[in-house]
């Protein structure tokens, strides 16, 4: 099959399967978790009774977004004390975040599961905390996460549908299958596949919109940078949005990310009439308040090439055609809607990569950036 992207006739590129397949991964891992159901909470339950636990969400990339999207909201949710801790920081400074006698639940995703800093965090992990635990959620079982969670007595690992592996550089469906499959690990009763299925049909919906991917997104204008920002965990998607151009593009279309009150601190700067500005809004109608004072206040000063809202209900004060609305469907929690708020930005950043004659699945063309990450040198643990 071919598709009309950038007004030219292409084969699709793994990068557009991947993101066009992933309501259907997303129903399929959870329907494969519940058919597990009895043996996952056989290993958590267990751990999750211990007292002075501390969870730890962890990854390296795009893996690492995930704890910083789900991570607030699971520990409101659970709570339990739940923090996202990358496995790049774990690996450099592992004695501020990893205490020998707190006991621990290292909760690892990974495309591959081969990353350097992922599989030492585990090692660091073991060697550093005397009650250690680790739950490995990874697309590849064949990777080291999967492997060595599998062969510890103190792990479990829980395998996505194999397609979410990406053959693509930028991930995609591995990164909202593994985030979606950790919620309905923790938080079953908001995560069920019931439940979930209006998420994956609202998401099918946008996806079906966008037609072949050959629109532009938020516009077909020579933006030149982009800001994405977000309030809590939707900054976490602000970031992970902001890196998907940046990969995708190789860097030649400039992204950063911030929480829209953290944005007047200084980064306002960088808008000029190059600048798109994309705000991710909260449903959270305390937090929405903030998300409208800067929309309203951007829109007053009139420095960017274009500010978008993307939203699950339309904002009577900001102009219509600065407004992207989600499908309609029954109230989203925050942490429901990112999966919405990320197929835009997995489009967007599709879209920017072909219009700037980049092949997406293979963006760095001098190859310093690679799929699995190299020339990472992990060392032996030394006290100070």
């Amino acid at each position: 099959m071919s598709e009309m992207l950038s007004g030219r006739t292409t084969t699709p590129t793994w990068t557009e399967r991947e993101i066009r397949q992933q309501p259907a991964c997303w129903i399929a891992s959870l329907e494969n978790i519940d058919r597990q159901r009895d043996e996952f909470d056989a290993f958590l339950q267990p751990v999750l009774s211990i007292q002075n636990l501390k969870i730890i969400l962890t990854g390296a990339g795009t893996s690492a977004f995930i704890g910083d999207i789900i991570a607030p909201w699971l520990a409101r949710h659970t709570g339990k004390n739940i923090t996202a801790v990358p496995t790049t920081d774990l690996v450099t400074n592992p004695a501020d975040y990893l205490q020998e006698m707190q006991p621990t639940l290292l909760v690892s995703f990974g495309r591959s599961g081969n990353s350097p800093e992922s599989v030492a965090a585990v090692n660091l992990a073991d060697q550093l905390v005397r009650q250690c635990y680790h739950l490995a959620i990874t697309c590849n079982e064949a990777g080291a996460l999967y492997q060595n969670a599998e062969a510890s007595r103190h792990g479990k690992a829980l395998l996505m549908p194999a397609e979410t592996h990406d053959r693509g550089f930028a991930m995609t469906s591995s990164i909202t299958t593994m985030m979606v499959s950790c919620l309905a690990l923790f938080a079953p009763d908001v995560f069920s596949t019931t439940r979930f299925r209006d998420v994956a049909a609202r998401c099918q919906q946008i996806i079906h919109s966008l037609g072949d991917f050959s629109a532009g997104v938020f516009g077909d204008l020579p933006f030149k940078r982009i800001v994405y920002l977000g309030s809590g965990g939707l900054q976490g998607v602000a970031r992970e949005s902001a890196l998907k151009v940046l990969e995708l593009t190789a860097g030649k279309l400039v992204a950063f990310y911030d929480s829209p009150t953290g944005f007047r601190h200084g980064p306002k700067s960088l808008i000029d009439n190059e600048t798109l500005v994309v705000v991710f809004m909260s449903s959270h109608p305390y937090t929405r308040l903030y998300d409208r004072d800067l929309l309203a206040e951007l829109h007053r000063e009139n420095q960017a090439l274009r500010i978008v809202s993307v939203s699950a209900s339309p904002e009577r004060a900001l102009p219509a055609d600065a407004q992207i609305t989600l499908p309609p469907a029954r109230e989203f929690l925050d942490v429901e809607q990112v999966f919405c708020f990320l197929m835009y930005a997995q489009v967007f950043a599709l879209t920017q990569s072909i219009k700037a004659g980049i092949t997406p699945d293979t963006p760095s063309q001098s190859g310093t950036v690679n799929r699995v990450v190299q020339g990472v040198v992990i060392h032996p643990w030394q006290e100070a």
